[in-house]
C-alpha cells in the first residue's frame, strides 16, 4: 500500500503544471508547414486563420516539427509544451484561451 501511495503521489505531481497562468508571458506555435500539418486540417486551420490573431502568441514554422503549443515565461524561459495533434480547430481556440490568451482587438473596436 505504501508503494501504491508514493507511486500515486509522484504521478499527482507531474502531471501538475509547475507554474501559474500569471506566470505566463507569451507563446509560441511551433509546426512544419506541410507535411503532418497537412494530415491535420482542423490543425492547420487552427495555426494559419485563428492564431496570428491571439495577443502575445507568435506561430514559428519548423521543418519536420508537430504542432504544439510553447509557453513562454519570463526572459523566454519555457514552461510547457503542449501538442496540438490530438485537438480540434475549436479546441485549439479554447485551449489557448484558457491558458489566458485573448484576442487582438479590431481596428473598428479602437
Amino acid at each position: 500500500m505504501k508503494l501504491f501511495s508514493a507511486v500515486f503521489l509522484c504521478a499527482l505531481f507531474t502531471t501538475l503544471p509547475a507554474y501559474e497562468i500569471s506566470d505566463i508571458v507569451s507563446a509560441r506555435i511551433e509546426s512544419c508547414r506541410g507535411c503532418s500539418l497537412n494530415r491535420l486540417p482542423e490543425v492547420k486551420k487552427f495555426i494559419m486563420e485563428d492564431a496570428p490573431f491571439y495577443e502575445r502568441l507568435e506561430v514559428k514554422f519548423i521543418t519536420g516539427a508537430p504542432p504544439e503549443l510553447v509557453l513562454l515565461g519570463e526572459g523566454d524561459r519555457e514552461l510547457e509544451r503542449l501538442p496540438l495533434s490530438q485537438l480540434g480547430r475549436q479546441e485549439c481556440n479554447d485551449l489557448v484561451k484558457d491558458k489566458g490568451f485573448v484576442k487582438k482587438a479590431k481596428k473598428s473596436d479602437l
